[in-house]
């Protein structure tokens, strides 16, 4: 493996991990740092609900260490642009609407210096009223990211499972932008699209381990402990990584609570199987 592995969870505010991750009582403003003795990245959910200030970014920085990487969600806004919980397929990703918050999260990201890990465009799944075809977004998107700083690493996560073609990752690659590899109920398993596809696209993968929100809340109240045996599937993931370390500059695995019912296990569970392959 040539590539450095860069693991951790999606957020680090549950509180349900109060006494089993934190220690118990641990005050929030001390979670950030605690994470960061056991985890040397984590992504940030909450850039996805508003757009971060320049004061709260300031805070990330100053309370990790030197070598420690915070990848963040583009703000809903930018990615949804909907009111409610269907996308506006007029407004996003177009400039005229999504300028100004574009604006203040890059703006306050660029604030961690080398702590910036990548900035990931999680879009939601879009019918035809969005986007008449796969096509016509791939235009808007090629259109927004050929606008973007090079000063930050992109990464493009698609819930319209038919989007992921040899089209999107050509366009991908002139941009020099990752695909998000997403373990999600209704997408294909990342290791099944590297069957017909090569997935990287840049110097740096980026894989999100998010699961079936449903089937796990039906299993647990308290997202501390694993509940579901994801063993077969983490597997899969453990190949699929070693072979873009063998590639790729970078490699960022993150794990959800929802995957398995506690994401520091999980991530750990996959980077021992990591370790252990051959």
């Amino acid at each position: 493996m040539n590539g450095t592995l860069h693991y951790g969870t999606s957020s680090w505010s549950e509180k349900a991990w109060d006494g089993v991750f934190y220690p118990s009582g641990l005050p929030a403003a001390e979670a950030l740092p605690w994470y960061a003795t056991q985890f040397r990245t984590v992504e940030a959910d909450v850039t996805y609900y508003r757009v971060p200030d320049r004061r709260l970014v300031t805070g990330w920085r100053d309370r990790t260490p030197d070598g420690f990487t915070l990848a963040a969600k583009f703000p809903r806004s930018i990615v949804h642009a909907g009111e409610g919980a269907t996308p506006d397929g007029s407004k996003v990703l177009v400039r005229e609407h999504v300028a100004r918050d574009l604006e203040r999260f890059l703006d306050a990201m660029s604030i961690l210096g080398p702590k910036c890990g990548p900035l990931v465009l999680q879009l939601p799944y879009f019918n035809r009223t969005a986007f008449a075809s796969a096509a016509a977004f791939r235009d808007r998107l090629a259109e927004f990211l050929r606008t973007l700083p090079p000063d930050f690493r992109y990464g493009v996560e698609l819930r319209n499972k038919s989007w992921v073609d040899a089209s999107m990752l050509a366009l991908l690659r002139e941009h020099r932008c990752a695909l998000v590899l997403v373990d999600l109920v209704y997408m294909p398993h990342p290791a099944e699209l590297a069957e017909r596809y090569d997935l990287l696209a840049t110097d740096f993968a980026y894989a999100r381990l998010i699961g079936d929100r449903k089937k796990i809340d039906s299993l647990t109240d308290t997202l501390d402990h694993v509940v579901l045996d994801q063993s077969e599937r983490l597997e899969r993931w453990a190949g699929l990584v070693r072979e873009l370390l063998a590639r790729a500059k970078d490699v960022y695995v993150y794990a959800n609570n929802h995957y398995a019912g506690y994401a520091p296990d999980t991530i750990r569970d996959l980077v021992a199987r990591v370790q252990s392959q051959p």
